[in-house]
């Protein structure tokens, strides 16, 4: 515990704060309340008082999300409320008719003022469907002040048989209750989705070996022959195998994006921003080779004149099933990109690059593979050198198979 030597908390002493370990300073004018400071630099504005039912220490929230003078008045309020003892924090369990503070009414607000201004159709038709589905059938009606631990944990396990929804659910739910402290119509720094543990998810993983590359591409040759598969949804498929994009990248690709001279895809507007693909000799000749439709500005139109094609499932569906691919999903194929390059030696930045990811540390789960080609290749070397300076009855192992191979190539993933 510590004083701020006669001083109030302010703006200015609150930046000011800096310290070797967490350190609660209290406020000279106003008993009770205080700023925990953090050797990383986080602070947060706290109050403490005693009332009838013993001393109660409540967070206000966070230097930066709150001010300190709006801090302090809080402080005030709640010091009061614990001497009275009333409820520090007074917060309806359910809140009146055309309240804006129920979790429904806050869920419509972030869909509108956030989701629909920042975020990607795909990702907010995603939490769309959460907020329908799950938030507003489960809290729809309960104040957002209200929603404890309890209802976070029951929520959550509820979903217990689909981990990953369940994660989306409490990740959606506390950026909702994150919302409401900014726009004031609920406390900082009380978010009860933080105690929450997540459901561990394991990463599904399946790279394609060479005999399954050559394989699939035999199978889509026949479909396309036998119209089964249309010429367009082949080449989609065809591109996503030679240039580890992402399935809507290839989907909403214009021909004005396209250019052919530079082997390169122009990208407006990717998962992480415009991004420039580079075209290997094999992709252009399939971008090459496509007919383009009159009047149609997509590189893989749909049946209606203007449209795109908005969906290959059902042909890859077709392809994967022939090819003895069941249990491979279309998003694979950028996995087994990634997992070919490694295994031709690139590194994961370079990989990262190719793949269109922000950070690097997207690409670490390609990590393993890069041990294993590692490993391939210093056998390789070293079974060369061994043959020169090891007798012949020393009991060397066959040398091992050529990166790309069958024999080493990545099959299952982990």
């Amino acid at each position: 515990m510590a004083r701020l030597q006669g001083r109030s908390i302010t703006q200015r002493t609150v930046e000011a704060l800096w310290v070797a370990k967490d350190t609660v300073f209290w406020d000279a004018a106003l008993p009770g309340f205080g700023v925990r400071a953090y050797p990383s630099g986080s602070r947060y504005y706290m109050v403490q008082a005693r009332g009838p039912d013993g001393s109660k220490r409540v967070t206000l929230g966070r230097h930066g999300v709150i001010t300190a003078d709006e801090a302090r008045r809080r402080a005030a309020v709640i010091i009061a409320r614990i001497k009275a003892g009333d409820d520090p924090i007074a917060s309806p369990t359910v809140a009146t008719p055309g309240d804006e503070a129920t979790v429904a009414a806050v869920a419509a607000r972030y869909l509108r003022e956030h989701v629909a201004v920042r975020c990607k159709p795909t990702t907010a038709a995603e939490y769309r469907r959460v907020v329908d589905m799950h938030l507003v059938p489960a809290l729809g009606e309960l104040a957002i002040t209200a929603v404890g631990r309890t209802h976070v944990a029951d929520l959550h396990y509820g979903l217990r048989d689909r981990p990953s929804t369940a994660n989306l659910v409490v990740a959606t739910l506390s950026r909702l209750i994150e919302a409401a402290a900014a726009w004031g119509v609920a406390p900082a720094g009380s978010n009860p989705c933080r105690h929450v543990r997540k459901y561990r998810v394991g990463r599904r993983e399946r790279f394609l070996t060479d005999a399954e590359f050559r394989r699939l591409g035999r199978v889509l040759s026949d479909l396309e022959a036998e119209g089964r598969v249309t010429t367009h949804a082949a080449a989609a498929i065809r591109l996503l195998m030679l240039t580890g994009c992402r399935r809507n990248e290839i989907l909403t690709l214009r021909w004005e994006d396209v250019d052919l001279e530079a082997k390169e895809l122009r990208l407006p507007d990717s998962k992480t921003g415009p991004r420039v693909v580079s075209l290997s000799p094999a992709a252009a000749a399939v971008l090459a080779a496509l007919p383009r439709v009159a009047g149609n500005p997509w590189v893989i139109p749909g049946r209606k004149p203007g449209a795109r094609l908005s969906d290959i499932s059902k042909h890859w569906s077709r392809a994967r099933r022939r090819a003895g691919l069941e249990d491979v999903r279309i998003h694979d194929l950028r996995h087994s990109f990634a997992s070919r390059a490694l295994a031709l030696g690139e590194s994961l930045p370079v990989i990262a690059r190719l793949l269109g990811h922000a950070q690097v540390q997207t690409t670490a789960r390609y990590a393993h593979l890069a041990r294993d080609s590692v490993k391939a290749s210093a056998a390789r070397v070293a079974a060369s050198i061994g043959e020169d300076i090891l007798p012949a009855d020393f009991g060397l192992d066959a040398a091992p198979a050529p990166i790309g191979s069958d024999a080493v190539s990545p099959g299952r993933g982990l």
